[in-house]
């Protein structure tokens, strides 16, 4: 049963399972990736033990090795989610950190989103979360300030644009390097290149 979640796991960057089987999944996928970022005949061969589909390890010593090549550890993260089920077990999301399904990225981009929409100071939090989720990602900063400024637009289109919200001292302080100051009632803010 775990070989299958960490399979799935490899296969789809996220998968929701119970808390248990979770943690349990992480050390065997945590396992997997640094016999990856190993990359010799013996390591491979180990991997090939784990996994029943053997074009995943092309996947993770392809792509997955390359993305943590710089990463010694904390490859996986659980995260806590409501019970999905009806006997209401405690139940996770397992996710590879820095992936294309990151939970936290998306999460503290809409909240980053969030406050420029509300025209609302960042919390010190919030901008110790964008610093964690861009740390180690290839053109982090650059894809954070794209996915917020979707979010950006996103909220603007379902609850409309924001000329009454306060500005000017109620503005939210925002560094340009974290994320580029757009004008609300202008085009869409194309990130910097």
């Amino acid at each position: 049963m775990l070989r299958n979640l960490v399979q799935s796991l490899i296969e789809h960057e996220s998968i929701k399972t119970t808390y248990p089987r979770a943690k349990e999944a992480q050390k065997m996928a945590d396992n997997l990736i640094n016999l990856a970022k190993k990359n010799t005949n013996a390591s491979k061969n180990e991997a090939l033990k784990y996994l029943y589909v053997h074009q995943l390890n092309e996947k993770l010593f392809g792509t997955i090795r390359e993305r943590y090549a710089n990463r010694n550890g904390g490859f996986t993260r659980v995260l806590h989610i409501e019970p999905y089920n009806n006997d209401a077990a405690p139940s996770a999301i397992l996710e590879l950190v820095d992936g294309s399904k990151d939970m936290r990225f998306a999460m503290t981009a809409k909240a980053v989103a969030r406050n420029i929409y509300e025209r609302t100071e960042l919390h010190p939090m919030t901008l110790q979360n964008v610093e964690k989720v861009t740390r180690f990602r290839t053109d982090g900063k650059e894809e954070f300030r794209k996915v917020v400024n979707y979010f950006v637009d996103a909220l603007e289109k379902k609850h409309g644009r924001t000329e009454g919200l306060p500005q000017g001292d109620k503005a939210p302080a925002i560094e340009e390097d974290i994320i580029p100051r757009k004008d609300i009632g202008s085009e869409p803010a194309i990130p910097p290149s």
